[in-house]
């Protein structure tokens, strides 16, 4: 049996209690044990941006954290940014404007603009485009992606 070490952890306003392998990734942890898929694996090297999670409301790529790293921490997935109810302002503006198209960096980017419109409501493209510099998308030219986060600081100020 493997050395284990009991996490605690608020996932998507959940309490959750596991024990884990200290050398288990925070993504895998979501994934596997949590079945908490929309956080995406799309280079194992830190480089990508499709694993962004909110870890106590701040943007962090999953990949790059041991999830006994996070006992204690607040997590939020894409699964858990609308809950049950209506879509998020990024989520809705996301699909207003079209920014995405096979989807598969798209968990990591509306993750990573939650946290800069948490901070920053009235980004200008050159904002926009800094705080996307760890995401890559191999699909888009980018430009629907940063009008929709234009969009969505809109729509969280009642301004949509």
């Amino acid at each position: 049996m493997r050395n284990q070490v009991r996490i605690v952890l608020d996932v998507n306003g959940r309490r959750v209690q596991r024990d884990v392998e200290p050398r288990l990734l925070l993504c895998h942890f979501l994934r596997d044990d949590l079945e908490l898929t929309g956080t995406h694996i799309g280079c194992d090297s830190s480089q990508c941006g499709a694993c962004v999670v909110l870890v106590d409301g701040r943007a962090a790529k999953s990949c790059t954290l041991f999830a006994v790293q996070l006992d204690g921490a607040s997590l939020t997935t894409i699964e858990g940014l609308a809950g049950d109810g209506p879509l998020h302002p990024v989520q809705q503006a996301f699909v207003e404007k079209h920014g995405l198209q096979c989807g598969y960096c798209t968990p990591g980017m509306v993750m990573t603009a939650v946290d800069l419109l948490q901070r920053n409501r009235r980004p200008d493209e050159a904002e926009v485009r800094e705080a996307l510099h760890g995401n890559l998308c191999r699909c888009t030219g980018y430009q629907n992606i940063v009008d929709a986060i234009r969009l969505a600081g809109r729509l969280m100020e009642g301004n949509g």
